[in-house]
């Protein structure tokens, strides 16, 4: 067995012939990790205007998924100050 970080990040250990709970272990290791999304993407080639443009997108929604998760957050705390005080 190899002692490289990421071989051994990435291997899964049978337990009593359990194979099926083990290559769902592995599968949600490598789908958390961005492997199964990077090997599909690298089968066909893709142009670099396409490269560029799904990055763009990807950050996008990164960018778009963090403030949505600030703000509802935000909203969901119990104890901030009414914003409407006189109302």
């Amino acid at each position: 067995m190899s002692r490289h970080l990421k071989f051994i990040a990435r291997t899964v250990m049978v337990q009593n012939g359990n194979v099926d709970a083990a290559y769902r272990t592995l599968n949600r290791i490598l789908t958390v990790d961005g492997i199964t999304e990077d090997a599909k993407r690298r089968r066909y080639y893709e142009k670099p205007c396409r490269k560029r443009q799904r990055e763009t997108y990807e950050m996008c929604r990164r960018i778009y998924n963090t403030e949505m998760a600030r703000k509802i957050a935000f909203l969901m705390r119990k104890n901030r100050e009414d914003p409407w005080l006189g109302c």
